[in-house]
């Protein structure tokens, strides 16, 4: 293995659309199939903290199950933010993580 990845899981536990919570040097983090490739993005909601492993992905696109902001998870980019009746508030980009398979071991760096 390369140095700084980490093995958080094995590809036949994320089928394409499915997200898994893990946990990379002590950080918790998101991980997501999209049409086969990887990625990985900040577990937590950037707006009030919700668990992204409890919200929807569709596509590349993973909404918070608290107030349904949307990010990319390829980018990490906000692409709609929460909504709350009369409020308007903003969420910020969540952090991106690389991500690579070794085998049939997905790693992420550190």
């Amino acid at each position: 293995m390369e140095a700084g990845f980490v093995k958080v899981a094995e590809k036949y536990e994320l089928t394409t659309e499915k997200v898994k919570a893990v946990k990379v040097g002590g950080i918790d983090v998101l991980l997501a199939n999209v049409d086969g490739v990887f990625y990985a993005i900040s577990l937590k909601c950037t707006h009030m903290g919700g668990d992204f492993s409890k919200g929807q992905l569709e596509g590349k696109i993973v909404t918070c199950p608290k107030h349904h902001a949307q990010f990319d998870v390829t980018t990490g980019k906000v692409v709609s933010h929460p909504k709350m009746a009369l409020l308007h508030p903003k969420a910020k980009d969540a952090k991106t993580y690389e991500v690579k398979v070794e085998n049939d071991n997905i790693m992420i760096k550190t």
